[in-house]
């Protein structure tokens, strides 16, 4: 079979632009012009017969079709900078994950060290959040995220349940007599506005007006419940130094499940061995006979 001539130039300044949804950014990255990156966007587009960005008073927006081409255009040059970085490195393959960041201190990290001893050869570079990741314009193999798994243009593998607990200080603690003395004091909330409704419900009391801080991280709110501030809902699961120092206690025994974590992959995302060693391993060791932190 003959292939086409592809224009790679124009191929890697469109997929620098759309990932910077910026001619400028693009410019930067690949070490030319901003007028070179916009002539060969130009170009790809006419060769096309189709645009592939609206150009806005304040940078761009992909079209359906760039956004159609976005994907595979990156997992295809990922592919080609994995396997010439491989071929440079005696064949270290890379391996690009995102977590959430409760996740990825109080689960992952501690047992990185099994997987990079297993895994040699695997180049992993680890990235956190708070939970909003975007594969494809990041560039990601993996992500884990918090959730039910319905995430679009997605597969998703369970990893573990997380139920939320109220957590606080010793100190606050000794004033909580039972569920309703909760009420007394302030009460940490992260985005989702459900969490503590749900726990009320299943501790058998009414849940109060909620007016406390709101977190994007059960990072931050742990904390702000170490320093005081108040009575976090959190996974202790994910806080077991916090639990097991005392900085943190659990005062009650009920809980709740609002979600568990999920290795996620783009569907379009051809499997790399090195995708497959890191969800074979990950998924075995969140598994109930996986080994403890």
């Amino acid at each position: 079979m003959v292939r086409p001539h592809l224009p790679l130039n124009a191929l890697r300044a469109f997929e620098a632009s759309a990932r910077h949804l910026s001619f400028t950014k693009a410019a930067i990255e690949l070490c030319v012009t901003q007028a070179a990156v916009s002539h060969q966007v130009n170009g790809l587009e006419a060769r096309l017969g189709a645009q592939l960005f609206r150009r806005l008073p304040r940078g761009l927006a992909l079209t359906d079709e760039g956004l159609a081409l976005l994907p595979t255009l990156s997992d295809s040059l990922d592919r080609i900078a994995e396997l010439v970085e491989g071929i440079a490195g005696g064949m270290a393959q890379l391996l690009s994950v995102a977590s959430v960041g409760t996740f990825a201190t109080g689960w992952l990290i501690p047992r990185l060290p099994a997987f990079r001893a297993a895994n040699p050869r695997i180049d992993l570079r680890l990235y956190t959040n708070n939970n909003r990741v975007d594969l494809a314009g990041e560039g990601l193999d993996l992500a884990i995220r918090f959730g039910d798994g319905a995430w679009h243009a997605t597969e998703s593998v369970p990893l573990m349940a997380a139920p939320l607990t109220p957590l606080c200080t010793p100190a606050i603690a000794r004033t909580l007599a039972g569920p309703r003395d909760l009420l007394g004091h302030e009460l940490l909330r992260s985005y989702r506005a459900d969490e503590w409704p749900r726990w009320f419900a299943a501790a058998g009391v009414a849940a109060p007006p909620l007016k406390g801080p709101v977190f994007d991280s059960s990072l931050a709110m742990a904390e702000a419940a170490m320093q005081g501030a108040g009575v976090a809902l959190a996974p202790p699961a994910m806080l077991g130094r916090a639990l097991e120092s005392g900085a943190l206690v659990r005062p009650f025994a009920e809980e709740v499940v609002t979600g568990r974590y999920w290795l996620t992959w783009l569907k379009s995302r051809s499997e790399t061995p090195a995708m497959a060693a890191f969800r074979e391993w990950v998924a075995g060791a969140a598994g109930p006979d996986g080994p403890p932190g």
